[in-house]
């Protein structure tokens, strides 16, 4: 086991399934304790993974893992994810990666009020509720890595004339939120320069086929639209261990790696 991450305790969103799994997975083998959270305890009615499995997988690192089930859509729910993390794990959160998300892509003329409220709930204002839970206990230690996880679909499109490829602007609210959440990142980066605390996002440059992906768009998804998990995951532990210098910033993935082996 690596001790990359060795007396650090990690909280991952999302983590049933994807790259929260394979994020919690990783951060358990570079020697943190990790605690996941996602609403798939045992078994998802259509989509492979659960946080049992992922749980079972980050153990055989040897570090302590806790489990924490939540809904991140519900307000009520997620306020205890943070303390129960803590109690499992028997001391502050040090790492923070906001990943879990509502994907769901529609025409934006018809789009319904609910599914846009969930859509933010879950990609804006939960990953900011858990930010500010952790935070305390960050600034008080002089450090602190909070990595959220982002899309290219939070860019405008240009045009007119518009080229929006296969998923048209069905996007739109999805890549709002996101770039809401990316805005959101830069300010708190800025108001907590100076504490130690360094906050982050980091996007895909093409698309991660991660079992939710698959279901929705996989397959109308080319080869050459296709990113590996494996460099996705490398992008976000890069930004939970990166050097203070390293906040408020929008990365992409094969970008930042691309960076970072440059040195």
């Amino acid at each position: 086991m690596s001790s990359r991450l060795a007396g650090r305790r990690a909280l991952v969103t999302g983590a049933s399934r994807g790259i929260g799994a394979a994020t919690a997975v990783r951060l358990a083998a570079e020697g943190a304790d990790v605690a996941i959270t996602a609403r798939t305890l045992d078994a998802h009615p259509s989509l492979p993974g659960s946080l049992t499995e992922t749980a079972e997988r980050a153990r055989v690192h040897g570090g302590a893992v806790a489990v924490v089930t939540a809904d991140m859509a519900d307000a009520s729910d997620r306020v205890r994810i943070v303390p129960e993390a803590v109690d499992a794990l028997g001391g502050p959160i040090d790492i923070l990666v906001n990943n879990a998300a509502a994907a769901m892509y529609a025409d934006l003329a018809a789009f319904p009020l609910k599914r846009r409220h969930l859509i933010f709930e879950i990609n804006l204002h939960g990953p900011v509720d858990l930010a500010q839970a952790v935070i305390p206990s960050m600034r008080e230690r002089g450090e602190g890595w909070i990595v959220n996880l982002s899309s290219a679909t939070a860019k405008l499109v240009d045009g007119p004339p518009f080229h929006l490829g296969f998923t048209g602007a069905t996007t739109g609210v999805y890549g709002a939120s996101k770039a809401a959440l990316n805005r959101l990142t830069n300010a708190l980066a800025a108001e907590l320069w100076g504490t130690g605390i360094r906050v982050n996002t980091v996007e895909p440059r093409a698309a991660v086929l991660t079992e939710g992906a698959d279901a929705l768009v996989g397959d109308r998804l080319r080869p050459e639209m296709i990113e590996p998990m494996e460099t996705m995951v490398e992008a976000v532990l890069a930004l939970c261990d990166c050097p203070v210098e390293r906040t408020g910033g929008i990365h992409v993935s094969l970008d930042l790696i691309a960076e970072l082996k440059g040195r």
